[in-house]
């Protein structure tokens, strides 16, 4: 049986026979990023989510102030409980 050799018996032959490459001396274009107005729309609401995501969901110092104010019978009157009512339906759009 004969084997013959594929390649030559040194393995850095070819590494020591190529060429030098030539670096271009202009560069023909520099890269650049163009970022559309819908994207920056989105990066603001992304921010803005997180900020509100982030932010307590109880304001406790109003909690503690409707408290006090809900303790005292003579606070609650029809105009309490009008004026209630009316920010109850407009939250809910109605």
């Amino acid at each position: 049986m004969i084997i013959d050799r594929l390649g030559g018996i040194n393995p850095l032959e070819n590494l020591q026979n190529t060429g030098r490459v030539q670096r271009a001396k202009h560069p023909e274009k520099t890269d650049s990023v163009n970022v559309s107005s819908e994207a920056k729309n989105l990066s603001e609401m992304y921010f803005a989510m997180d900020a509100v995501n982030s932010a307590p969901d109880v304001r406790a110092d109003r909690v503690a102030e409707v408290a006090e104010k809900i303790k005292d019978p003579g606070y609650i009157t029809g105009a309490v409980i009008d004026t209630v009512a009316d920010r109850f339906l407009d939250e809910l759009g109605i």
